[in-house]
């Protein structure tokens, strides 16, 4: 009998439980997600992770873990492309009559192959595509890193994300208005040869060097966090900045159309600045990794002092 009158009341508050459990499952949410942004990680040596790795199953366990949570957040970004992608369909042909503007809209283009109009409509798609998913995919590569940033640094990794956005906008239009008009009156009047200028050679151009440069604009971030999680050093990027503009050249020679030096200095330019704007942001989150290592470890000395 106790347990029929039981089952009846749980029909009968089942209803209840629900609707309270479905208007309190955002708060439950908010709670958790501050409590996540408030938590700090043990911090561990990066030399003794890599030996654990290598003479413990427990943690070799644990990094196939933290394999597939990566797996997890890779598959949910694609997803969210792969939505970006489809509705920039409706987009990709205004986008494509602005991409032609420097050379006088899309009537001084021509298609050679059968394919090539829907390669091109395709290739524009995937390019807004990408820039509209863009701040997904970094919270989804947030939360990932996340679990290994103390408090302070998970807080500016998330409000880092609209910067990080802004940035890579600023890189494609940086692309579009400063480095485009520079480089196709070159291309184009290097010799007197008749201009006809093929449909998918120009979109592949452009949109490939939008997306790169606006990739390279994220630099000051990618060493931000890399330094707050400790795989990079300030000073290491400060002695080595040599090096560097030896690479930075070396990429804006791979991704710049011309060899001259104009064009390749309009790319080597922002990317040199960008790297001591790295440097600068790295010397600043070194700072408050060893601050909030100080702070974690004084409360453990205080009490064995005691």
């Amino acid at each position: 009998m106790r347990k029929f009158f039981t089952g009846v009341w749980r029909a009968i508050a089942f209803p209840f439980r629900l609707v309270f459990n479905i208007i309190a499952s955002p708060f439950r949410a908010v709670r958790r997600f501050i409590d996540f942004l408030n938590s700090d990680p043990v911090d561990t040596p990066i030399g003794e992770i890599f030996a654990r790795v290598a003479s413990q199953s427990d943690s070799r366990n644990s990094l196939l873990d933290h394999i597939d949570v990566f797996r997890k957040h890779l598959l949910r970004s694609v997803g969210v492309l792969t939505v970006t992608v489809i509705a920039a369909f409706w987009a990709a042909v205004p986008v494509m009559e602005f991409l032609a503007i420097p050379i006088g809209g899309l009537e001084k283009l021509q298609a050679i192959q059968v394919t090539e109009e829907i390669g091109v409509f395709m290739r524009v798609a995937m390019m807004v595509g990408i820039a509209a998913a863009f701040p997904y995919i970094s919270f989804e590569l947030w939360l990932f890193v996340a679990p290994g940033l103390w408090s302070r640094e998970k807080k500016m990794g998330l409000a880092g994300i609209p910067l990080a956005y802004m940035l890579f906008l600023a890189g494609m239009a940086f692309t579009f208005y400063v480095l485009l008009p520079a480089a196709l009156p070159f291309l184009g009047g290097f010799t007197t040869i008749a201009e006809f200028w093929a449909a998918r050679e120009y979109f592949a151009f452009v949109t490939g060097l939008m997306l790169w440069i606006g990739l390279f604009f994220e630099f000051p971030l990618v060493i931000y966090v890399l330094t707050s999680i400790g795989f990079v050093k300030p000073k290491f990027l400060a002695e080595q900045w040599r090096l560097a503009v030896v690479i930075i050249a070396v990429l804006a020679a791979a991704i710049t159309p011309t060899v001259d030096p104009v064009n390749m200095g309009l790319v080597m330019i922002p990317m040199i600045l960008l790297y001591f704007i790295s440097i600068g942001l790295s010397y600043i989150a070194y700072a408050g990794r060893r601050k909030n290592q100080a702070e974690a470890q004084d409360p453990v000395e205080g009490t064995g002092a005691g």
